[in-house]
Parts: C-alpha cells; sequence; structure tokens
C-alpha cells in the first residue's frame, strides 16, 4: 500500500513516515501544498494524509482540487484546525476522516486500516419509495434520475434505508457509518442529513427521513 502524506512539521512527517513504513506501508512525503496536489494526482496511491494547514496549497484546497478528478482515493486529515464547522467543511470537501492534534499513531494507523479495508462488490439493489440504490455501482436514482452523492453521503442514505423502518440513533450511525468507536461531536451528522435532502430534492410530502427528536432518523415508507 502506497501512502501520500502532505504535512510541513518535518518532525511529525518523518515521525509518520517511519512509523508507516515499520507497518510494511510505502510513504512518499510532499512538505507544502502544490507539491502534495502534484504527488497525488500523478501517482496511484490508496491513500492521502493531510494537514490542513500547509505553505502554497491548503490541505481543504488539495482535497477540492483532487476530488475534481478523483473521488475513491480515501483522504485522511490530521490537523490542528478542530472546530465543529472546520471538521464538518473538510468532510463535505471530500474528506473520509478528520483526526486533530495531538494524536497517537496507534489511532492515525488504525483509521488508516479502516479506509483501506477491503469492499465487498454487490449488484444488491435498494429501494424506497421513489429512490432506488445501486449498491455495486454505488448509484442512487430518484424517479429513474440519477443523483450525485459523495461518498459519505451515498454510505448515510444506504445504511438509512437497509434498516428502513427502525430508528438510526446518531450514537449508531456515527459507529456504522463513520467507523468511529469513540466519543465524537455527532452533529456532522445532521449536516449529511440536511445535504442528502436536498440533493434528493425532498419536500415535507415526501420526506421519507424522519428526524426522531434528540435520538436519531429513521427512514420509512410513505
Amino acid at each position: 500500500m502506497r501512502l501520500l502524506i502532505v504535512e510541513d512539521e518535518p518532525g511529525i512527517a518523518n515521525f509518520l513516515k517511519q512509523g508507516l513504513e515499520e507497518e510494511s506501508y510505502e510513504v512518499d512525503l510532499a512538505d507544502n501544498g502544490k507539491t502534495g496536489l502534484d504527488l497525488a494526482l500523478n501517482n496511484n496511491y490508496d491513500l492521502l494524509l493531510l494537514d490542513w494547514i500547509v505553505p502554497e496549497l491548503s490541505g481543504l484546497e488539495i482535497t477540492i482540487k483532487f476530488r475534481a478528478q478523483n473521488t475513491i482515493t480515501p483522504i485522511i486529515f490530521l490537523t490542528a484546525k478542530d472546530t465543529l464547522q472546520e471538521t464538518i467543511t473538510a468532510l463535505k470537501q471530500g474528506a473520509n476522516d478528520y483526526v486533530k492534534k495531538p494524536f497517537h499513531f496507534e489511532e492515525i494507523l488504525e483509521r488508516i486500516k479502516v479506509q483501506l479495508r477491503p469492499k465487498t462488490a454487490k449488484n444488491e439493489l435498494l429501494m424506497l419509495n421513489s429512490i432506488h440504490i445501486n449498491l455495486g455501482s454505488r448509484q442512487v436514482f430518484k424517479n429513474k434520475k440519477e443523483i450525485i452523492l459523495t461518498q459519505k453521503e451515498f454510505d448515510l442514505l444506504t445504511y438509512l434505508i437497509q434498516n428502513q423502518g427502525s430508528i438510526c440513533t446518531r450514537i449508531d450511525i456515527i459507529k456504522d457509518v463513520w467507523d468511529i468507536h469513540f466519543e465524537y461531536n455527532t452533529g456532522v451528522i445532521d449536516v449529511y442529513i440536511n445535504a442528502l435532502r436536498k440533493k434528493l430534492n425532498l419536500q415535507k410530502e415526501d420526506d421519507f427521513i424522519q428526524t426522531v427528536r434528540g435520538v436519531g432518523y429513521i427512514a420509512k415508507e410513505l
């Protein structure tokens, strides 16, 4: 597995590189965003590990430009920026995970392993009301019109429909969709639900994603 780390603090970059190479990963380093983006776009990396604040191009700018050409390769942010809004911004722009400094190497390693887990191909179709989901091609259709979702939006919608009729608590969602098994601000889920409702053009009369106040969400057949 080949990873790219974009980090301008030599101590952190070399610490990560050494630790990951000891775990048998091949690791490239970039100490500025421009070099990082060039490497990311011109090499086949299995995962990108980005600091937000780096010279020339920020980690967020790298993510936006990279996602315009590559929607598959996982991106993990590793940054001192730690507000909920910054976390949400990075995730909405295409990051798969967000780790705040200071960090433990063991946590970073496990998060990388989660993102690199093999995904079993499926041709299963899910349906709820006017929504059809093809799990194999990761396509979503409403009334036969394709709706373009981000990876996490797709995962969240799939999770809700797979569990239709049952309440999905915020804790369950953050654990099963984000694969985060420790205390975490679940406010990001509400942002993603709102984005789904907007992209699926769900009006009051056809909004099958119902809020269970103080608990979570439930997808229901209308």
